[in-house]
């Protein structure tokens, strides 16, 4: 199992951003795709995560400002971020709690990071 995360870089405070990622591999279920983010000298955070039914959790960091969305028949979710702040730089990371083909109980899988930069 494999999660691909795009997006990120270098972005203006103010403006936005979108971060996707898709999961593949031998995976029979996907229970929840989410992000997450640490930035340096912190602690990783939640974001927000999403279920398979569509129903979204946000950190209290970016709620009001971010909307997460998923493709469940491709595997993919994404992450929009608004009204980005100086610290909002970070590094996000994808995750998946998921089911693996022949496995009995949910894993909890992580992508590589993707570093998000906000300039002033």
């Amino acid at each position: 199992v494999q999660l691909q995360a795009s997006g990120g870089g270098l972005v203006q405070a103010g403006g936005s951003l979108s971060l996707s990622c898709v999961a593949s591999g031998s995976i029979d279920t996907i229970n929840v795709m989410g992000w997450y983010r640490q930035a340096p000298g912190k602690q990783r955070e939640l974001v927000a995560y999403i279920r398979t039914g569509g129903r979204a959790i946000y950190g209290e960091s970016v709620t009001g400002r971010s909307t997460i969305s998923r493709d469940n028949a491709k595997n993919t979710v994404t992450l929009e971020l608004n009204s980005l702040k100086l610290e909002d730089t970070a590094e996000y990371f994808c995750t998946a709690d998921l089911i693996p083909v022949g496995a009995s109980r949910a894993e909890r899988h992580w992508g590589q990071g993707t570093l998000v930069t906000v300039s002033s």
